[in-house]
């Protein structure tokens, strides 16, 4: 059974992070979805969102392990950049794939995009994530 819990935790991360990338689309200028139908902005929603967490599950951990000085020096600052970087990379990264999903720059629309997506997944979460 705790193969369960792990797959329903998993579909809830992804469902909330698709649901927080849509909303970004929505609300912040420079991060735009541009689907014909509605199936197609929902697998291209998902498909970002598993993009997005592959890209901070494997980058962010060495980031952060790397960079441990500046995270210090800074007060923990430089995370706002590493993760407008990353959510630049995200949308690099669908652009290849052929997703119709585009982040115009790092700012401001990197740079909010990640801090929205990363607010909103986590409110999401607390709220869906309920045993």
């Amino acid at each position: 059974m705790p193969a369960m819990g792990f797959l329903k935790g998993l579909l809830i991360r992804v469902g909330a992070t698709a649901v927080a990338f849509w909303l970004a689309t929505l609300l912040i200028p420079g991060i735009s979805l541009d689907t014909e139908s509605v199936s197609e902005t929902i697998l291209t929603l998902i498909l970002v969102a598993v993009i997005f967490g592959v890209v901070n599950g494997v980058l962010q951990p060495i980031i952060k392990t790397v960079g441990c000085g500046f995270y210090l020096l800074t007060l923990g600052l430089i995370a706002l950049v590493v993760n407008g970087l990353l959510f630049l990379l995200t949308g690099w990264i669908a652009d290849q794939a052929g997703l119709p999903f585009d982040v115009d720059g790092f700012w401001p629309a990197a740079v909010l995009g990640a801090l929205f997506v990363g607010v909103v997944t986590w409110i999401l979460g607390a709220i869906l994530d309920r045993d």
